[in-house]
C-alpha cells in the first residue's frame, strides 16, 4: 500500500467494511477473497468481525475462542487468528439467549432481549480499541458485516455493520447475492434505509454468484449507479465449490470443492459411508470436512434411524447442548440405532458433545441444568459440566500417528475404562476413550491431522468389513489453501482491484449523495 493514514495516535492502516444486503449474502467468502488477494500483493491484512453469532468456533494459540469464519479469513491473510479478530461471539443455547463471549471467553449468558437492550451498546468501545489495533499493527483490515445494515429495528444498538463503520470511518462496500433474485432492490432498499451519516460511508456494490454473460448485466448497473451515485466495484461469478469454514449452516465445506479438484477414483475397492446425526445447535460441523476430502468417503446429515442402516460410520458431532441433543436421539429413534450398531462391533465416533452422549452418565448443572441424565452407555465415561470452559489447543499421537486438535467444552469426562484414544509422546493417556469400534474424543480438528485421518479412516473400514483404502496423497491443509486461492482469484479476475485498493487506503469518497427516504 501506498502508505498509512496519520492520526494524533500514529499511523493507521486502511480499512473496509464488507455488508451485506442478507444474511448469506457471501460477506465471508467476500472477506476472505480481499484478505487472499491483498497478501499476495504484499499487504499485511488482517480480518475483523466485531460481533459473530455462530456456533462454528475455533480457538487461537492464546487459548481464546473466536467464529472459525474469522480463523479462516486469517488463514487467507497469512496470519495467526487472534481474539481482537472477532471480540464478541455469541453461541446460541436457544432461540431466545446465547453464550457471550467476549474476547474470547465466556461472560455469561443473555437472552436476546437483555443483549440488545443494553449490553450490545457497552461493548462498542471495546470492538472499536480492538479494531483500531488491528489497524496499528497492519496495512490494512478488512471488516465483515453481519445479517443486513439495513436491519432498522436494531440500528440504535449495532456495533457489527454501521455502527463499527461509523465509529471507525471506515468506507463500506455491499454485497448482494444475484443468485437468490432482485439484487438492484436489493442494493437500492439496502443505502435508502439508512439514515445519511451512514449512507455517507457506504462507497457502493459487489456482486455475488452471476451466472451467464456480464454485458447483460451492465446496463442494471449503470441505472443502479444513476440512481444512487454509488459505483460497483466486481461482478462475481458462480463459483461452485467455494466450500470454507461458514458461521452457521449444514454443509460440508469442502464436499464439491474436492469433487471438483480432485478427480480421482476410491484408492480401494469400496468407498466409505459416513452418517452424522444432525443434533440441535450442531457446533463444529466443520469437523467432518476432512472426511468429505478423501476420495471415496461420502458424507452426508441425517435425522432418522433408517439413515444409518448403510452407514459405515457414524459420527455424533460436537452440539451446545449436549442433554438436549441427547434427548433428540432419544425422541427420534437414533439413540437405539447407534447403541444397537455399537454391539454389532460397527464403528461409532463421538466428538465433544458427542463424546460426552457416548458415556454412562452426566451431571450438568451449567449448560442444560438438567442436573443428572444417563448417558447412552457406550463409554465408560462420565462427565460433569463445569463452570469454567476448557480452551486449548493440545496435540498429541493416536493410532501411531502426530494429531492436532482444539478443545471448546465445559463438560470434564473422568475415563474409567477401555483405551485412551489421544497419548503424548510417552504414552501417557491425554483425552478420550476407545472400547471396540467406539471411539470419543473432546478434540475438534483432529481429523484434519492427515496421517492420523488415514490410520482411523484404516480401522473404521476393517471393523466395518469395507474395502475402503485410504489415499494416500490427501492433503487436508493443501486443499484448504487451494480454496483460500481460488477466492483470492475471484477478487483478482473479477472485481476493480484498482479501485477497491483505493477505497482501502483513501477511505470514503467524497460527494456520496443521500437517498430518500433514509431511516425512520
Amino acid at each position: 500500500m501506498n502508505g498509512r493514514r496519520k492520526t494524533a495516535g500514529g499511523a493507521v492502516g486502511g480499512g473496509l467494511l464488507v455488508a451485506g444486503t442478507t444474511s448469506d449474502a457471501g460477506k465471508s467468502v467476500v472477506t476472505a477473497g480481499i484478505c487472499r488477494w491483498l497478501v499476495r500483493q504484499g499487504v499485511s491484512v488482517a480480518p475483523f468481525k466485531a460481533q459473530n453469532m455462530s456456533l462454528n468456533s475455533f480457538v487461537t494459540r492464546e487459548g481464546a475462542e473466536i467464529g472459525r469464519a474469522q480463523a479462516m479469513q486469517a488463514a487467507a491473510a497469512r496470519v495467526e487468528p487472534t481474539a481482537l479478530m472477532n471480540p464478541v461471539l455469541l453461541k446460541p443455547g436457544s432461540d431466545r439467549s446465547s453464550q457471550v463471549v467476549l474476547l474470547g471467553k465466556p461472560v455469561g449468558e443473555l437472552s436476546a432481549r437483555g443483549y440488545h437492550a443494553g449490553r450490545q451498546e457497552q461493548l462498542l468501545g471495546t470492538v472499536t480499541d480492538c479494531l483500531a489495533e488491528l489497524r496499528r499493527t497492519h496495512d490494512a483490515v478488512i471488516c465483515e458485516g453481519a445479517g443486513s445494515p439495513a436491519e432498522i429495528n436494531l440500528r440504535r444498538t449495532d456495533i457489527v455493520n454501521m455502527g463499527i463503520a461509523r465509529a471507525a470511518r471506515i468506507p463500506v462496500v455491499v454485497v448482494g447475492d444475484i443468485d437468490r433474485g432482485g439484487v438492484f432492490a436489493s442494493f437500492f432498499g439496502t443505502t435508502a434505509l439508512l439514515s445519511e451519516e451512514d449512507q455517507s460511508l457506504v462507497a457502493g456494490y459487489l456482486v455475488n454468484k452471476f451466472r451467464g454473460d456480464v454485458t447483460l448485466l451492465e446496463p442494471g448497473l449503470e441505472m443502479l449507479r444513476g440512481i444512487t451515485g454509488r459505483r460497483t466495484y466486481g461482478v462475481l461469478p458462480y463459483a461452485h465449490g467455494l466450500g470454507i469454514d461458514e458461521e452457521d449452516g449444514l454443509s460440508v465445506s469442502l464436499r464439491g470443492a474436492v469433487r471438483e479438484s480432485v478427480v480421482a477414483p476410491p484408492a480401494g475397492e469400496d468407498v466409505l459411508r459416513v452418517a452424522v446425526c444432525a443434533v440441535p445447535l450442531m457446533s463444529n460441523f466443520t469437523d467432518v470436512d476432512a472426511l468429505a476430502a478423501e476420495p471415496g468417503v461420502v458424507v452426508r446429515f441425517v435425522d432418522r434411524p433408517e439413515e444409518l442402516a448403510d452407514a459405515d460410520l457414524v459420527v455424533l458431532p460436537g452440539t451446545r447442548g449436549t442433554v438436549r441433543a441427547l434427548a433428540w436421539l432419544r425422541e427420534r429413534g437414533l439413540a437405539d440405532a447407534v447403541v444397537r450398531r455399537a454391539a454389532e462391533g460397527r464403528p461409532v465416533l463421538g466428538i465433544c458433545g458427542g463424546f460426552q452422549m457416548l458415556g454412562e452418565h452426566i451431571e450438568d448443572e451449567v449448560e442444560s441444568r438438567a442436573g443428572a441424565v444417563e448417558g447412552l452407555g457406550l463409554l465408560p465415561v462420565r462427565v460433569r459440566f463445569a463452570v469454567e470452559k476448557t480452551l486449548t489447543r493440545p496435540s498429541g499421537r493416536a493410532l501411531g500417528e502426530p494429531v492436532e486438535g482444539y478443545e471448546i467444552h465445559h463438560g470434564v469426562a473422568q475415563v474409567a475404562g477401555g483405551e485412551t484414544f489421544f497419548s503424548d509422546d510417552r504414552g501417557n493417556g491425554l483425552d478420550g476413550c476407545r472400547v471396540g469400534a467406539v471411539w470419543g474424543t473432546h478434540w475438534h480438528g483432529s481429523l484434519e491431522s492427515d496421517g492420523f485421518r488415514r490410520a482411523f479412516l484404516r480401522e473404521v473400514a476393517r471393523a466395518a468389513g469395507r474395502r475402503f483404502v485410504p489415499a494416500p496423497d490427501t492433503r487436508f491443509g493443501a486443499l484448504r489453501e487451494e480454496q483460500l486461492d481460488r477466492l483470492g482469484d475471484l477478487i483478482e479476475e473479477h472485481a476493480d482491484t484498482k479501485a477497491l485498493l483505493r477505497l482501502i487506503e483513501e477511505g470514503v469518497p467524497e460527494g456520496l449523495p443521500f437517498i430518500p427516504p433514509g431511516a425512520p
